[in-house]
């Protein structure tokens, strides 16, 4: 038993050894939270308001106090009285900026004020804390909890009513004590602000948050889009891939007597065709994850432009004026170019049937010695759209396909109230490395 006691004392005296460092610590030295700025995050659109209603009201409260102060004061203390209370108006302004000094400040006024002035105070004065002494010093409490966590806040609240405590046995005369009713009016400014502090923080955390879910939400569909680009382009490749190695598989029985170099070097081609094309479904076949299209659809032939007509037509069928043009010789193009444009296409008039109701679109394909042009440009709808559900990456998706061949995107409204996409996917060699060198 006498073990615990000693244990305990002991504890005791290293907490009453730390408590002014402590009090140091989170009454001083600990920084209070950052105003922040009008464009960050959480920031209050109330602040420059309440501002200017601080200055207002401290301006307010320098009148009454120092007519309080001179009515009780002695004529000596008169002019004491005067610099009291504007002081004290100035430190709840400068509250605001330094919410810590401010409350120590106000304070030390408070206890200084009352030391002076209780010689001469009447005894039928509120003692320690005057209505308007309330007033001032609950306005300090207010804006320290605004500012600092709840706990520190705390901590400034029982040195306040100690210092009332304190005042009230350093008394040479008899007073009304109202310890009883200043204790709630600090408790409900330090509650109020203390909430305020949480709340406002809670906001910025919601903004925060929201901000990093849309940038998850872009990031997630952009990988979803790439793994889209990269399983068709698999598909278009692999079978490339699986035609020349059929083609130099049959190439020596198509010659008369083919000769053993012949024989050895297709044989070469048919092995390193396979070795490729397994390598490829190794590495991009991954992609096929559970989200990706039925097995009767995954070996179907991916779309090019000779499916424009298809696709058009499907579009027609679902109520919009489609009209398609094409400029230019058409040549043989790469297959992925083919299947970029078509992808284009198909977004493009999606969007439009979305967000442009009642409007016509035009289609055009131009063909160039070094790239192909697609253009789709929509007229002005003939009504707002309804707002569609999810987040839109439509324009990310184009944007992503035309980056990938080295071409570019560019997308806008029309001066006739419409929009306009327009592709640009060149299929010369030397451009797409050029175009890559830049990058």
């Amino acid at each position: 038993m006498r073990a615990v006691t000693s244990s305990r004392a002991v504890r005791l005296r290293a907490a009453v050894r730390r408590a002014p460092r402590a009090l140091y610590e989170e009454l001083w030295a600990a920084p209070a939270d950052r105003v922040p700025g009008m464009g960050e995050p959480g920031a209050p659109a109330w602040r420059p308001s309440l501002l200017v209603l601080l200055i207002i009201a401290a301006a307010c409260f320098a009148v009454p106090r120092t007519n309080e102060l001179v009515t009780e004061a002695s004529n000596g203390v008169s002019g004491w009285a005067v610099l009291a209370a504007l002081t004290q108006s100035v430190v709840l302004v400068a509250g605001m900026i330094r919410p810590v000094g401010a409350w120590w400040a106000a304070t030390a006024l408070s206890v200084t004020t009352v030391l002076v002035t209780e010689p001469v105070m009447s005894p039928d004065r509120l003692f320690p804390w005057s209505v308007m002494g309330m007033v001032f010093q609950g306005g300090a409490l207010f804006l320290l909890a605004l500012r600092v966590p709840l706990r520190r806040a705390t901590g400034a609240l029982a040195l306040t009513l100690l210092a009332g405590m304190a005042l009230t046995l350093h008394q040479t005369q008899r007073h009304n004590l109202d310890l009883d009713r200043s204790a709630p009016v600090f408790v409900v400014a330090l509650v109020l602000g203390a909430a305020l502090r949480s709340l406002r923080l809670a906001r910025k955390d919601l903004v925060v948050q929201a901000e990093l879910t849309t940038e998850e939400r872009a990031r997630r569909a952009l990988l979803e889009e790439r793994n889209r680009i990269a399983r068709e382009l698999h598909d278009v490749v692999a079978h490339h891939m699986s035609v020349i190695s059929i083609q130099a598989q049959v190439a020596p029985h198509l010659v008369e007597h083919p000769t053993d170099e012949l024989r050895e070097n297709l044989t070469g081609i048919r092995e390193n065709a396979l070795e490729a094309l397994a390598e490829l479904r190794r590495v991009l076949g991954v992609l096929r994850s559970e989200d990706a299209p039925a097995q009767s659809a995954r070996h179907a032939p991916q779309p090019g432009l000779d499916r424009l007509g298809e696709l058009v037509a499907t579009v027609r069928s679902a109520g919009l004026a489609v009209t398609v043009s094409t400029t230019g010789e058409p040549r043989p193009l790469p297959p992925g170019v083919e299947l970029s444009a078509y992808r284009i296409v198909q977004e493009a008039l999606s969007n439009v049937m979305r967000h442009a109701p009642g409007a016509s679109a035009e289609v055009v394909i131009g063909h160039r010695p070094t790239g192909l042009t697609v253009q789709v440009v929509n007229s002005r709808p003939d009504r707002a759209a309804a707002p569609s559900p999810g987040v839109r990456h439509g324009l990310l998706g184009m944007r992503e396909r035309a980056a990938m061949l080295g071409g570019e995107l560019a997308t806008g409204p029309t001066p006739e109230g419409g929009w306009e996409v327009t592709a640009i996917l060149p299929t010369s060699t030397q451009t797409t490395r050029t175009t890559e060198e830049a990058r």
